[in-house]
């Protein structure tokens, strides 16, 4: 997942003539997640986001028969599970399309349509922002996007996969899911670039790893105990890469994305305080920057396939 995909089957975004967001009336534009709350009439099974970065939710909704109005967000999404068929009408034009497994829907952002949905659907939604695009674009040296063109159902398994393991990677700690969500939301961001210039998006790697200095200086940061130095921009830029290049360099020189080093990092600190200590799992969870022991424990077995308890019944 770490390898940005240069070929983009959602087809091109340059949105048709008459249909552009810009030849329509300015109007306020609400934060995507707040208006995806006053559509959907209900509250995200699970939600993460910051300012600079966007967010990704969760979402488990019943029929929808209303009007999705301006949003400052681009909103991509995907369907986890289920099969239900999708309309979306702006003035004269109808897309009609079907929810369902591999397929990817996208509102772009200053745009407004009426949906009618007839059933229940469940969705992953990242709302992706304009500025990231612009970022995006400005590493790969490729023209900046303008308006996208609405997809609705759009077979696309790739970036749906993508999409779906956003959600299923949300570990309840603050700082790996940030780590995580920032280079979901580049990779994402480099699909849909490369789909609305028409031609693959190239960024050329960095060959050979970080510096030595420059890796240790990463390794310091992640290790930090202070969760606020740890971000895709500060390591970047203590690095002087972009975000898209210090990812690559990054997992050059150690073999795992950033996101994954301090997990498995994380996941040793916690190996150790098990194995030679009685502190309770919850203090232990708390330290790791967990946001409780349940947390804890499900990101735990995911990686060692047992809960914190029974591997230190076993090392003991």
């Amino acid at each position: 997942m770490d390898k940005p995909i240069l070929h983009d089957p959602l087809g091109a975004l340059l949105a048709a003539p008459g249909t552009r967001q810009s030849d329509s009336p300015i109007v306020e534009r609400r934060p995507a997640d707040v208006e995806m709350a006053r559509i959907l009439k209900t509250a995200p099974l699970q939600m993460a986001s910051d300012p600079s970065n966007g967010g990704i939710a969760h979402w488990k909704h019943g029929a929808l028969h209303d009007v999705v109005e301006p949003m400052t967000d681009h909103v991509i999404m995907t369907y986890p599970t289920g099969v239900q068929r999708l309309e979306r009408r702006a003035g004269k034009s109808v897309a009609i399309g079907t929810a369902r497994s591999g397929v990817v829907t996208i509102i772009p952002a200053g745009s407004s349509a009426r949906w009618d949905i007839p059933g229940p659907v469940d969705v992953v939604q990242l709302y992706l922002p304009h500025a990231t695009l612009e970022r995006v674009a400005r590493e790969a040296d490729a023209p900046i996007p303008g308006d996208l063109l609405e997809r609705t159902g759009h077979l696309d398994p790739v970036t749906s996969g993508l999409l779906m393991s956003g959600a299923d990677v949300l570990e309840g700690n603050a700082v790996l899911d940030a780590l995580f969500r920032q280079r979901l939301t580049d990779i994402i961001a480099t699909r849909i670039l490369a789909a609305h210039i028409g031609e693959p998006t190239a960024i050329e790697p960095i060959v050979g790893g970080l510096a030595p200095h420059a890796l240790r200086r990463a390794i310091e940061r992640l290790r930090s105990d202070s969760d606020s130095d740890v971000s895709l921009a500060a390591l970047a830029s203590d690095a002087g890469l972009s975000r898209f290049h210090f990812c690559r360099a990054f997992k050059e020189s150690t073999g795992l994305s950033p996101h994954s080093w301090l997990r498995q990092h994380r996941l040793e600190q916690a190996m150790n305080t098990l194995r030679d200590t009685d502190i309770p799992i919850a203090t232990v969870a708390a330290e790791l920057g967990y946001a409780s022991q349940t947390a804890f424990a499900a990101a735990f077995r995911r990686l060692t396939g047992e809960t914190p308890s029974d591997w230190r019944r076993r090392m003991r």
